[in-house]
Formats: structure tokens, sequence, C-alpha cells
């Protein structure tokens, strides 16, 4: 561990991140007024979106007035996450068939968010705006909004497709165990882990074989498989919203590019134990 301080951006995102999370306030304010219908048919509505664009826009300009420069860089893109992650639990929590894209929006802003504050607690040094992980990739990207695009295609073309379903399930099963992987394997190599393949050995580093790595010999990398099929392909919005043309595809490009990845990173342990 770093330390026991989390340094000031990682602070910053936090506050960020609960911001943009009280857009969950908006559905609660109206139930405490007595509309039961809770959010969803009335988020979907003009005043359920004016109330969360409006919501946002305050927010936005609090953190403008708050932070400044590489601070406000860090505050917007974990309050965006925040408020993504909010939405995926209002959407989860209503009476909806879209549950299942409710824990997508869940599962794909916590990785994403956590990768960072994770990231600022084990290796501060290495930490900035890339470690949300948010340019992951122009691959990445499209496998993203590819299976978002097909499942509100199918969703509002043969609904009776996207119903919440066992293999739903499996999907945010399989989520779940990539995340926890992920980070258990983050948090047991510490400042020995970074996002991005190092050549090159520096001093402190050192060979992990304790904890999730006595068993795994990449779990960082098997849990963001696993995670990634999960969320991005058959589960949570492929597998968890059935969506099996992107689920396929992203299951063969996250192998390709898995494997590549694992390759390179061995070659560097090898070179450095020579």
């Amino acid at each position: 561990m770093a330390g026991s301080k989390l340094v000031l951006e990682a602070r910053v995102s936090i506050n960020g991140f609960i911001l943009g999370l009280s857009v969950v306030v908006i559905p609660l304010i109206r139930t405490w007024f007595g509309r039961h219908d809770w959010v969803f048919d009335y988020l979907t509505e003009t005043p359920g979106k004016i109330a969360i664009s409006s919501h946002i826009a305050l927010i936005n300009g609090l953190l403008l007035l708050i932070y400044k420069g590489p601070l406000y860089k860090v505050a917007v893109r974990a309050c965006f996450l925040g408020v993504t992650f909010g939405c995926g639990l209002i959407i989860t929590f209503s009476e909806t068939t879209w549950t299942h894209f409710g824990w997508y929006m869940c599962s794909l802003s916590f990785f994403h968010y956590s990768e960072y504050l994770v990231t600022a607690i084990i290796n501060p040094r290495s930490l900035s705006l890339d470690s949300f992980l948010l340019n992951h990739s122009v691959e990445y990207t499209l496998a993203a909004v590819s299976s978002w695009v097909e499942f509100i295609v199918e969703k509002l073309t043969v609904p009776e497709l996207k119903q919440l379903s066992w293999l739903s399930v499996l999907g945010l099963f399989m989520v779940l165990c990539g995340e926890g992987l992920r980070k258990a394997a983050m948090l047991t190599a510490g400042s020995n882990f970074n996002h991005i393949v190092q050549n090159e050995k520096a001093q402190s580093h050192v060979l992990v074989t304790s904890g999730v790595y006595a068993y795994f010999r990449h779990p960082s990398y098997v849990g963001w498989f696993y995670w990634s099929i999960g969320t991005q392909v058959p589960p949570v919005v492929q597998l968890l919203c059935d969506d099996t043309v992107c689920a396929t595809a992203r299951s063969v490009a996250v192998w390709h590019r898995w494997a590549a990845t694992v390759e390179e990173l061995d070659r560097a342990i090898e070179g450095d134990a020579v």
C-alpha cells in the first residue's frame, strides 16, 4: 500500500463520484411527495429529463467553482461515473423490463471509477486521468457502443428477447467475480501494479506470488477478461441483455487483446529474470 492517506486527486474523485451519485435523490423526492410511480416512467418523460439535466448542470457548475485545471478534470470524470451509477440504480430498482441494463450501467461505471480509486491507493505515482480507463482503446469503445445499439434496437423492436433470464444472472455473476478478482489482484500487487506494461524493472518492483497470485499467473487480466465478457458481452449488456451477436464478437476481440498483452508481460518478466 502506498500509505494510509489518500492523495488529493483521490479525495477529489470521491467528492465528484458522490455528487454524481446524488442523482438518485430525484426519484426519492418524488416518492416523498406521495408519487409512488417511482422513477422509470417519470424519468423517461419530459419532466424527468428536465429534472436530471438540471441536476447534472447544477453539479457541474458547482465542480467548476470548487476545482480548477487538472482537479476539475478528475472531478468531472468521477461525477460522470457517479451519475451513470446512480441512473443504473434507479433503473435497477424500478418496475421495468430494463432492469438488467441498470445492472450494466452500475457494473460499467463502478469498474472505471474503482480502477482510478484503487490505483490512487496502491500506486499514486502512476495515477493520471488515464487511470479511469475511459479512453481504454478504440476497440473497447466500439464494442461497448455496438452492444448498446444492439440492445436498444432489439429492446424496441423485439422486446420479448430482452426479458430478464438466467443468462442475465449468469452475466452478473461473471461481472462480480471478474471485478472482485481484478481488484484483489491490484490490492495484492500494490505499487507493483501498473495499467501500462513496464518493460524495465524498477528497483521497487518485486515478483508477487502471494494471495490471488498463488492461483493465477495474471489475476488482474483474468479478472478483466471475465468482467469484460460479462459486462460488455454475454452478461450485462450482452449475456445480461442477451446480445448474442456482440457477445460473440466481443469475446473473440477480448481474447486476442488479452493474449497479446499477457505475452508482452511475460516477455518483460522473463527479461527481468535473466
